[in-house]
Order: structure tokens, then C-alpha cells, then sequence
């Protein structure tokens, strides 16, 4: 009895023995385990918080400097620039276009012209060549200056003194030349299509500049010798007399100071100095745009 006794004694220590010693090295795995494996999963941990604290202030920093609402604005600035860009585009071809439309033809209210002085004043009004400025028509032969505004009606006219010599052209290097080494036949005022320019000549008098090379200008009419009789030739009514210049147009003081002057600081002014030795035609390239335009009346009535 003692023995069976003694027996289940040693049975039970011994499974209590044999449950004790599998669990063991379990504990001890898990115990090594813990400490290779959450140890640096520990130190990705604490990594990964410290990168999130980095982006989190990362975040803050570029919300307190802006730095996405300025992107945000740039963009939206992009935005208006290329609008703003493409509606100046649409402006300047709708203002492309308007030029290229024909303009009107000159109006001389009810004042009479020579024909030449028609037929530059209509071209240049008609084919806008005058590029929205006032203009001037000096017609030689009969020593008359007009003005007109820019959409081609006549401001006013007047009588002129202009170079003694016939001719179209300059002589040679004659702006360089003192007024006592020009020759007669040198005294000329050269024709074509000058760009206005307001100046002073040498002795500080407003002049208009029509060639500055050629020292062409228009100015007011100046009394140079009692010989000359400039202002009686300035009234008469015979036009051969008013050559008397040495090629610079003279201009009635008050015609200067309240027509002709005040046009060309106002609206810039193109000058047209007709030839008279050869035809407008030859000189600017112009055209009858009276007979033009009832030609192509005529054909759209067709």
C-alpha cells in the first residue's frame, strides 16, 4: 500500500516534472525573441514617430509660410496672364483689322484744291498712310500748305515762301554746307514724305523739321534783307515770286502758332512736299482712289 502509494507519488511528480520542462525553453524563446526582434522594431517605431513629428512640422511650417497658398496663387496668376495674354492678342487683331479697313476720302469742307493736292491728300487718308497723325500737304507749284487732322479733314491752308531753285532733291551734303557756299541751283525744297520734328535752330527759335540732314525745316517767315520783300511777296497773288528761300518753307507767323504747330504736337504729323518735276504718282507710289472706289462700287453692283 505504502509502495502503490510512494509510486503515484513519484507519477505525479514526474508528469508535474515532464509538463514543467517543455515549457521552459518556450518561455525563454519567447523571452530572446522579444528582445532581437521588438527591439528594433521598437527603434523603427520610435523612427517612424519621429519622421511623422517631422512631417507634421514640416506641414505647419510650409501652412505658416504659405508656401501652398502661393502656389495656389501662382497658378491662378498663371491663369489671368494667359487670359490678359489672349485678350491683347484679340485687341490687336481686331485693331490689325481696323487698320487694314480703307479710310475716308480727305475733306476739304468747301474749299477748292488743285488736283495733285486731291489726289495725295485722298491716297494718303484712304490708304491710312499718314498711320493715324495729322498731316501736311506743301503743294510747290502753287505755294500752298495744308493741314489736316488724322481722319483726313482739312484744318485750315495757307500761302508759303519755299526754296528760290526748281528741284525734287537735295544737293549733296548741303546740310553741312554754310548758307554762303550754296549755289542758286542748290536752293532747292526737296519732295517725298517726311516724319515731322518739332526743334530749335541755332538761334533757339521753335522750327518743324522736315529733313534734318538737308536742314529742310518749316518755320515762321522770317524777314532776312529788305531786298528780299518777303511779306509783300507772302500776299501777293502771283505764286512765281514766292520762291525766295534757300530751301526751308515759310509759314505766316499766325498760321504757324495756331494751325500748324499745335497739329503737330497734338498728333505727330507726316509731311508730303509734292514734286514738281515729276508726278505724285512716281513720288509716293499714289493712286486715283476716287476711281478705285467707283470701280469697285461698279463691280460689287454687278
Amino acid at each position: 500500500m505504502q509502495n502503490q502509494l510512494r509510486a503515484g507519488l513519484l507519477l505525479g511528480a514526474a508528469l508535474l516534472l515532464g509538463s514543467a520542462l517543455p515549457q521552459a525553453p518556450v518561455f525563454a524563446a519567447t523571452a530572446s525573441s522579444d528582445a532581437h526582434v521588438t527591439a528594433p522594431a521598437k527603434k523603427a517605431g520610435a523612427s517612424s514617430i519621429k519622421a511623422d513629428a517631422s512631417s507634421k512640422k514640416a506641414d505647419a511650417s510650409a501652412k505658416k509660410s504659405g508656401k501652398p497658398k502661393a502656389a495656389a496663387g501662382k497658378s491662378k496668376d498663371g491663369s489671368k496672364s494667359a487670359a490678359n495674354k489672349s485678350k491683347s492678342t484679340r485687341k490687336s487683331a481686331q485693331k490689325d483689322a481696323e487698320d487694314q479697313k480703307p479710310g475716308k476720302l480727305a475733306d476739304f469742307g468747301s474749299d477748292a484744291a488743285p488736283d495733285d493736292v486731291v489726289h495725295v491728300a485722298n491716297w494718303v487718308s484712304y490708304t491710312r498712310n499718314n498711320r493715324k497723325k495729322a498731316f501736311v500737304v506743301i503743294d510747290k507749284k502753287n505755294a500752298e500748305l495744308y493741314v489736316f487732322a488724322p481722319d483726313g479733314k482739312l484744318k485750315s491752308h495757307a500761302p508759303i515762301l519755299l526754296g528760290k531753285a526748281v528741284g525734287d532733291d537735295s544737293a549733296p551734303g548741303i546740310g553741312s554746307k554754310p548758307l554762303s557756299q550754296i549755289a542758286e541751283n542748290e536752293k532747292t525744297t526737296p519732295a517725298g514724305r517726311f516724319l515731322a520734328r518739332p526743334g530749335k535752330n541755332n538761334h533757339g527759335e521753335n522750327i518743324i523739321w522736315i529733313d534734318y540732314d538737308a536742314a529742310v525745316s518749316m518755320h515762321r517767315m522770317r524777314k532776312v534783307s529788305e531786298e528780299e520783300r518777303r511779306a509783300e511777296r507772302m500776299a501777293s497773288p502771283e505764286k512765281d515770286d514766292n520762291r525766295i528761300s534757300n530751301g526751308c518753307v515759310n509759314v505766316p507767323h499766325a498760321f504757324y502758332d495756331r494751325v500748324l504747330r499745335p497739329a503737330v504736337l497734338k498728333y505727330g504729323a507726316y509731311i508730303y512736299v509734292l514734286p514738281e518735276t515729276r508726278t505724285p504718282q512716281q513720288q509716293f507710289g499714289s493712286y486715283d482712289v476716287e476711281k478705285r472706289v467707283l470701280a469697285q462700287a461698279a463691280e460689287s453692283g454687278a
